[in-house]
C-alpha cells in the first residue's frame, strides 16, 4: 500500500489506508466516502452515539453490536458497515473521527483534490464553503476538498491550513497582534 504521505504512520492512518485500500478495489470510494459522512454526522448530532464511539466504559462486545444493529439506520454501504463492525471488535471505536479525516485526504488525493482544513467560529453555510473552494482553486489551480471544523475560540473569521500554507483570517490572531502592537 502507498505511504500517501506518511498517513500510515498512526493507527487511525493504518485503518484509513486499509480502508481506502479496499474501497479502491472495489471501485466504491465514493459510497464509502457518503457513509463515513453520515458516521460523522450521527457522531456530531447524538451525545449517545458519540459516548458509544469514544467511552471506554463500553466493552467491546456491547459496542460492536450496537454499531452493528445501527449501520443499516445510518444508511451505511456494507463496506463500511464491515469495517466499523472490525474497527469495533478491535476495540478502535476512538480512533473513527481520526479514521474519517485520513480516509477524507486520501479519497479526495485519488480525485486530484487537495484537502483544506478549514476551521471557522461558526458553521459554514453549503453557498460559504463553494465560494472558498472556488478561491481556493483559482489560488493553487486544482480542486479542493474542505475538511471543516467549528471552534468558537477563533471567535469569528476562517484559518485555513492547506499544505504547508496557513492562512489565519481569525478574530482572535487580528486581537492578539493588536495587543502585541500596543506594547510597543
Amino acid at each position: 500500500m502507498e505511504n500517501s504521505g506518511g498517513i500510515q504512520a498512526s493507527l487511525a492512518g493504518r485503518y484509513a489506508t486499509a480502508l481506502f485500500g479496499l474501497a479502491r478495489d472495489e471501485n466504491k470510494i465514493d459510497a464509502v466516502s457518503r457513509s463515513l459522512d453520515s458516521l460523522a454526522a450521527a457522531m456530531a448530532e447524538s451525545s449517545d452515539f458519540n459516548a458509544l464511539v469514544t467511552s471506554p466504559l463500553v466493552s467491546r462486545a456491547d459496542a460492536a453490536k450496537t454499531v452493528r444493529a445501527l449501520s443499516p439506520s445510518l444508511g451505511l454501504d456494507p463496506l463500511t458497515a464491515n469495517f466499523l463492525g472490525v474497527v469495533a471488535d478491535n476495540g478502535r471505536l476512538g480512533e473513527l473521527k481520526p479514521v474519517i479525516r485520513l480516509f477524507r485526504q486520501l479519497a479526495a488525493g485519488a480525485r486530484g483534490e487537495t484537502t483544506a482544513e478549514v476551521i471557522s467560529a461558526h458553521a459554514l453555510t453549503d453557498q460559504q464553503v463553494a465560494e472558498l473552494k472556488a478561491k481556493l482553486k483559482a489560488r493553487i489551480g486544482r480542486d479542493v476538498a474542505i475538511d471543516a471544523k467549528v471552534d468558537p475560540a477563533i471567535l469569528g473569521g476562517i484559518v485555513v491550513k492547506l499544505g504547508s500554507q496557513m492562512i489565519d483570517a481569525s478574530i482572535r490572531t487580528k486581537l492578539n497582534t493588536l495587543a502585541t502592537a500596543m506594547k510597543g
